[in-house]
């Protein structure tokens, strides 16, 4: 039994793939030159006024249906007071009393093990600039100040660093489902704040929690509560106390180090926005957003393992890209050997998406023509070799499979007297392997079978082949 039980709860804030801001209509594109993507309104000018960007109220309801969440048919913006430099109103537009979602869960899986993690709530809010440091000087690039930012906050359920890195994975993948947000890590579309504590096994009392915040990758959040959850636990074996503070990750040192004490929740002195409108969603929106949704992963997930029989590692792969996940549903649809489709896409398939870097909806191959070349090969009129040659024809430039085995004249031999004239002509050329075989060494029967391969220039059925030469060998007829 462990000594300490962990307690993890995270705050992930996510930036939605609108077009425009959350309250003015700047664009949100990344990498433009800093400040470029600015107006009076996102730099906190006197006198301007907050427009709601409807699409991001939309894209955070959608999350919330995704994972089960109570829709509030009425909510409100909130301004959140704090000073700092990445803030050029000193006040933030968010959410406070009155979030636009509350409840829901998402299902984890740890070594085989499921967890349902139950979560707080989502709200929206804007985003802040961004801090750029250089050799002699500091600046803020405003580009980012302003984008809708959706906050998805979860109970403090989590118990381990590896059921956070499950629960972010598990998240990530139903955004990228919901089409909410492009959840690229590079670019900062997700990122975390952490709050951890540790307490002796039987005490149902939380323990003092820290806060780590700003953490932009996934690797980062498993990292940094690894060591958070050990040096806590440091400290109350030597009998020291954890402060309640602010901390943050140190990528290179592999230490969390101390930013700010947070004895008592910090005033950030909420009131309603006075320039926003409360939000009221009408029964009819919500139903049709309801009935939009896509499959989600997890059921996705189950559906694929139910239906086409194909182990779970496989399930768990071909669902990780929800095109790669469509592309295997629609062929293994109409296949009738599901567990073929789903070797080819997690090979072949994935293997020229990675060597080719692009999207398999860019590829001209379509899930019934892998499914019709599967066939091929399922009734023998093909090998697996001239299989994978067709494929990657169908995979640059489309096609009928059964047309271009026709047009490069691979179909594969099947016919056994042509099969035995092989054999015989390659037992003939290779005495000393014969030989070799009589004596007791049975590996020179795969040189005989490689040569005949030779012979028929790759289309003799491998398995009339193999049946043949034993046969021969023997001195069977």
């Amino acid at each position: 039994m462990k000594k300490y039980l962990t307690a993890i709860g995270l705050e992930a804030h996510v930036q939605l793939k609108t077009r425009s801001k959350m309250f003015c209509g700047c664009s949100t594109e990344y990498g433009a030159e800093p400040n470029t993507h600015v107006c009076p309104v996102c730099l906190g000018y006197p006198g301007v006024l907050p427009v709601m960007n409807e699409e991001a109220i939309r894209l955070t309801v959608i999350t919330g249906l995704m994972i089960g969440c109570q829709i509030s048919r009425y909510s409100k913006f909130d301004r959140k007071s704090y000073f700092y430099p990445d803030m050029p109103k000193n006040y933030q537009i968010s959410q406070y009393d009155k979030p636009l979602c509350a409840g829901g869960s998402i299902v984890i899986n740890v070594d085989g093990v499921e967890k349902t993690v139950d979560i707080t709530r989502i709200h929206l809010e804007e985003d802040v600039g961004k801090n750029m440091d250089f050799r002699d000087a500091s600046g803020i690039d405003f580009n980012r100040a302003g984008i809708p930012l959706m906050e998805i906050v979860s109970e403090p359920v989590l118990t381990s660093p590896e059921e956070a890195y499950s629960y972010l994975q598990a998240l990530k993948l139903i955004l990228l489902y919901a089409g909410v947000s492009n959840c690229n890590l590079e670019d900062g579309n997700v990122r975390c704040d952490v709050n951890c504590s540790v307490r002796p096994t039987g005490q149902l009392e939380l323990g003092t929690k820290t806060e780590i915040k700003n953490l932009n990758t996934f690797k980062g959040v498993l990292n940094a509560l690894k060591y958070e959850t050990n040096r806590q636990i440091d400290v109350v074996e030597s009998g020291g106390k954890i402060q309640m503070e602010t901390r943050r990750w140190d990528v290179d040192a592999g230490v969390t180090t101390a930013m700010r004490s947070k004895e008592e929740a910090h005033d950030y002195r909420y009131f309603p926005e006075p320039d926003l409108m409360p939000v009221a969603i009408a029964e009819k929106s919500i139903q049709k957003w309801k009935d939009e949704l896509p499959e989600s992963p997890l059921c996705r997930h189950k559906r694929f393992v139910a239906d086409y029989h194909i182990p779970e590692y496989d399930a768990g792969v071909l669902v990780a890209d929800r095109l790669v996940a469509d592309f295997f549903d629609a062929a293994a649809n109409v296949s009738s050997n599901p567990k073929a489709v789903s070797n080819w896409v997690m090979t072949e398939v994935m293997r020229l998406i990675s060597e080719k870097k692009v999207c398999i909806s860019d590829a001209c191959v379509t899930p019934q023509a892998l499914a019709e070349l599967i066939e091929l090969v399922d009734k023998g009129i093909i090998n697996m070799p001239a299989a994978r040659e067709v494929f990657e024809i169908m995979f640059r430039k489309g096609g009928d499979p059964k047309r271009i085995v026709d047009e490069k004249g691979i179909s594969q031999v099947n016919d056994m007297e042509v099969i035995k004239r092989f054999i015989e002509q390659a037992i003939a050329e290779n005495p000393e392997s014969v030989s070799d075989y009589h004596s007791g060494k049975k590996a020179a029967a795969k040189f005989i079978i490689g040569q005949v391969m030779r012979l028929s220039k790759g289309k003799a059925n491998p398995l009339i082949v193999t049946e043949l030469l034993e046969k021969q060998l023997a001195g069977r007829n």
